[in-house]
């Protein structure tokens, strides 16, 4: 037989704590007690929220429940107050909620608060209140898993991104490590043939030739031109021609730059010395691979300074949005190369700075674009136009994909409401995005049709 619930058990939770009598009596009147063992199960997913609950010992864990596996999402301890409260539109559990270790439970029907708030309307307001406190929690809380959900996007791509300019500078220093290696027997084999000093001065010339204006050729004309080469090397006497013909070409030089130098240089040198050259040319063009990839590196690590205002404070200042939408862009190289996406902008000249917070404003630019990467096909089209007028900025940012169906378009900003598979989205990105411009004194408007959906934010000027 359960035990009687006394009111002296009530003043355990801190909100019940101080109540006068009376009220503490009521609420045990009509009221229920009870008891849990360890573990057992106290809200299923999708059960009805019909009780007001307050741990008086022992506690609640809730998960998430995602195909069969669970998640722990908070847990609520002894003298804390949760379920359904007064004014509250919580109408079903969407997690799974078990006891840890012996539990006992208030429990007050929801069909009471009408005469609880006759009875004690200090207590409805302590409610109330609180019920503000857990609601602003729980929006914090789902901003931030949005922001890790979209990090997680975002580390993903720059991972790729990094990656071929890290990989470059790898295969470029162990290049240069065999080719510096070889550098002093070239140059030994090249001294012991006596050129003289006008045909080094020819040589060194070619080694030194300007390569910004190389001309290009398509992969045929290359094979021909490589073929050439490599046959007059080793009419030459060099012996490994066809090594040597790639790297010469690379540099944009042939067999007419050649002629000219092999005609200064005695036979017994022409090996040495075309070897060394090419050696030379590939050397710099390593150099310039390197450099390349290390700027690359370092653009990218300025776009994630810029993207998360590393290096600012978080409040709010003038702010260039087109300069926000350029580091989002780089920022989703990776997920826009490999669906071959193109992006045109269309950006006002003169475009005056908005007042806000660039974090912010990037985590909006991130999640348009995001799913309108997501909604497009391969080879699909973004529009990125900026627009001033009547004292605000407009971002649009527009895509030719399939757009949003009819039925779907009015729930878009609404929380939790998603399209996307299970594990693929949260529903929050857009509701996130329209409270953030909110802030910022602005608003988020959407249109659609099949091969045009547009998002528009309006944001004031500085």
């Amino acid at each position: 037989m359960p035990t009687a619930l006394t009111p002296a058990e009530l003043t355990v939770v801190p909100t019940f704590a101080d109540l006068p009598p009376e009220t503490l009596t009521w609420l045990v009147e009509h009221g229920e007690r009870r008891e849990y063992a360890s573990g057992d199960t106290i809200v299923q997913p999708g059960e009805a929220a019909e009780f007001m609950t307050a741990i008086l010992s022992g506690g609640l864990q809730f998960f998430a429940v995602n195909n069969g596996n669970r998640e722990p999402i908070f847990r609520i301890e002894a003298g804390q107050v949760s379920g359904v409260l007064p004014y509250s539109r919580l109408r079903t559990f969407k997690g799974l909620a078990l006891a840890v270790g012996p539990t006992v439970i208030y429990a007050l029907h929801r069909d009471k608060f009408p005469e609880l708030e006759q009875a004690s309307p200090e207590l409805v307001q302590r409610l109330v209140a609180l019920m503000s406190d857990r609601a602003r929690e729980e929006a914090r809380g789902q901003e931030r898993d949005e922001k890790l959900r979209a990090l997680g996007k975002l580390s993903a791509g720059l991972a790729h991104e990094l990656n071929n300019p890290a990989a470059a500078i790898a295969r470029a220093a162990e290049a240069l490590t065999q080719l510096v290696a070889a550098k002093p027997s070239q140059l030994r084999a090249l001294v012991a043939s006596c050129p003289t000093p006008e045909a080094l001065a020819a040589l060194t010339a070619l080694a030194t030739k300007d390569v910004t204006e190389v001309p290009k050729f398509t992969a045929l004309e290359c094979a021909d031109r490589e073929d050439e080469v490599s046959d007059w090397l080793e009419e030459q006497g060099v012996s490994d021609g066809y090594r040597l013909a790639s790297g010469l070409l690379e540099a944009g030089i042939g067999v007419e730059e050649l002629a000219p130098v092999s005609e200064k240089l005695p036979e017994t040198a022409r090996a040495a010395a075309f070897t060394w050259l090419e050696g030379q040319l590939t050397t710099l063009r390593l150099i310039r691979d390197l450099q390349e990839a290390s700027a690359r590196i370092s653009t990218l690590v300025n776009n994630v300074k810029t993207y998360s205002h590393m290096d600012r404070s978080a409040d709010y200042a003038p702010l260039d949005v087109q300069a926000g939408l350029e580091s989002t862009l780089n920022i989703l190289g990776y997920p826009l190369r490999q669906k071959n996406i193109r992006v045109i902008r269309d950006y006002a000249h003169g475009l005056p700075a908005v007042r806000g917070q660039v974090s912010s404003l990037n985590q909006v630019w991130t999640n348009l674009l995001d799913n309108a990467i997501d909604a497009l096909p391969p080879g699909g089209q973004i529009t990125l136009r900026t627009t001033f007028g009547g004292d605000f900025v407009r971002v649009f940012i527009i895509d030719n994909g399939p757009g949003i169906a009819p039925d779907v378009l009015p729930h878009i900003f609404e929380p939790f409401y998603t399209t996307k598979q299970a594990g693929e989205g949260t529903g929050l990105g857009l509701d996130i995005a329209q409270r953030i411009i909110r802030n910022h004194g602005g608003r988020l408007e959407v249109q659609s049709k099949p091969g045009h959906t547009e998002f528009c934010a309006w944001l004031p000027v500085e």
